[in-house]
Order: structure tokens, then sequence, then C-alpha cells
């Protein structure tokens, strides 16, 4: 089988794992989990600021399939306003390193070299930068640590992205920008990248709807895809739910869009359903709605429950 839930995906690191090998590898979409550390997220804000609450959600993300646990101190929904360096670290370095030394793959979430300079330094070993690496100070803390990082599109900054977004053609744009960055980023010596077009961050509905169409063609841009539409605003304008929690049929419509496009990453929030989700979705698009004997059964890890399979550099 050659379809999109059960395609090889890797992401090439410049140190290696805590597991050995360089080369991270999985089949199918993969599981980014969502772990916010601020106080005004826009959909789960204030839950997870003690430090122990936040390492036992961390690592209930990875048990229920999480690859990858996304730990982040600043929010960035519409209207956010910056957050200070050391307000930041405050919130997430003692939870990347408890959740580090317990052997999870933690990705940083920040715009900010000296947050990623510090979390990766306490463990963390992929930087989410949602400024799409364009400080080269950013790049230059990417290359050092020899950590892959996830570049992503945005129009403006958190505080303004939302105020008339417009393009000519967004899919085009956004692909072309996610491109540049990405060379870029790799002249200057980051080890790897995903690429994220940046769901709900400067655009509008229709944006968002045509970026999600275009997944296939986001796919094949030559890096790994991630596509993170979790609980975002423009689903409760779709579906009239005003209530960010409330938004999870409408988040696993739009991911299992995005799967099917070849997205090798999905950041979400509710990982135990995206789990389920994508194991049925795999079955059903498997020769005769069953997966095949060599592939894992339903009693064992499925090719898009993404495990650390380690490679070669």
């Amino acid at each position: 089988m050659t379809g999109p839930f059960v395609r090889q995906h890797q992401l090439r690191f410049g140190a290696p794992l805590p597991a050995g090998g360089t080369t991270l590898s999985w089949r199918g979409p993969a599981i980014m989990g969502v772990l916010n550390l601020t106080p005004d997220s826009f959909s789960d804000g204030g839950d997870l600021l003690a430090s122990g609450a936040a390492v036992r959600a961390g690592l209930e993300l990875r048990e229920r399939g999480a690859l990858v646990v996304d730990v982040g101190g600043e929010s960035t929904r519409p209207g956010a306003a910056p957050v200070a360096e050391a307000a930041e670290l405050k919130r997430i370095l003692p939870t990347i390193e408890s959740l580090a030394a317990a052997g999870v793959l933690v990705s940083v979430d920040t715009r900010k070299p000296a947050v990623a300079r510090a979390a990766l330094q306490a463990g963390a070993r992929i930087v989410n930068d949602i400024g799409g690496l364009q400080d080269p100070a950013m790049r230059e803390v990417c290359a050092a640590a020899g950590a892959p990082a996830v570049v992503m599109h945005m129009r403006g900054e958190p505080r303004t992205m939302q105020h008339e977004p417009r393009y000519e053609d967004v899919v085009a744009e956004v692909g072309d920008f996610l491109a540049s960055a990405a060379a870029e980023a790799l002249s200057a010596g980051v080890p790897d990248v995903l690429i994220d077009p940046g769901i709900g961050f400067g655009k509008t509905v229709e944006h968002n709807l045509a970026l999600l169409r275009a997944t296939a063609a986001l796919a094949a841009r030559g890096h790994g895809l991630l596509v993170g539409a979790s609980r975002k605003g423009f689903l409760g304008s779709l579906t009239g739910t005003g209530v960010a929690r409330e938004r999870l049929g409408a988040t696993l419509a739009a991911h299992l869009v995005a799967a099917r496009g070849g997205a090798a990453m999905l950041r979400v929030h509710d990982v135990e359903a995206h789990r389920q989700a994508l194991v049925v979705a795999a079955a059903l698009e498997a020769e005769s709605g069953r997966l095949r004997p060599s592939e894992p059964s339903a009693d064992e890890p499925p090719p898009v429950v993404s495990r650390n399979d380690k490679g070669g550099g």
C-alpha cells in the first residue's frame, strides 16, 4: 500500500536521539499533542499552569499516541500580546526538563531565539516557530543544536494578523513562502524542517478552507507537511460553535482531509480522538477495508500512531 495513511515520513536531526540514530521515521500522519502552559490560550488557557499537572498531561499525550508533545508558554491566539522572555521560560522549562527526562520527544512552541535555546538545552529536540524562522538568530539556534524546526506561515503577528488579511492566491503565496523559508533554514544549517501553512494565522475562513483543500499540493513541496486546525476559530465560524473545546467534530473533519492529502503530522489538542479517527480512516482506505496482515493489527500500535523508529543519519 502506498496511500497517505501508510506513507513513510522522516525528520532528520543533527544530534543523536535518545533511542539512537539521527532520523525519526514514521508511517502515515503522526500526532503532535498540544501542551499549552499559558493563562490565556484560546482554548485551554490556565488549565496546566502547575508544573506537575503539565507533566502528567504531557505523559498522557504520549501514552495516547502523540509522537511529539509541543510545549508552549506564549499564547498566539488572534489579538494576543507578546509575553516577556523570562515569563515564558518560567512557564515551560520545568515541564520540558521533566518530559525530556521521561523520554518524551518534546518540541518547543516559541518565536524567541533565547527561549528556543534554553528549551533545547533543557531537553526539547524540535523548535516550532510560528515566525517561520525568519529571524536569523532562530536559524542559528536550531543549527547549533542540531534541532529540526517547524516553519510556519503567518501574515503579520498575533496582535494584528486577523485584521483583514488579503491574498491574490493564498495557496500559491503560502506555498512559495514555505518553500523559500525552508530552503533558507536548510542553507543555514538547520538539519530538517516541517512546513506548516499556518491555519488560522492571518487567514479568513475561505483562506483556511482553500489551504486545507490544497493539502496535497502543499505536501508535494518537498518537505513534510504539518497541519494544525485544532479547535481554530474558523471552525467555530463554520459550525456556529463558540466554545473552542466543543469543536472536536469540526477539527476531526478538517484533519482527516489533511491526512488524506498527505500531511505528515497533525497538531492536535485531542490526541485519543485523533488516534481513533486515523486508525479507522486507514482501515477504510486499505484493500478490502482492512489492514494487510503485514501491517500492525488493532492490538498493536497502528501505522498512523507513530513510534520513534530510528534510522541512519
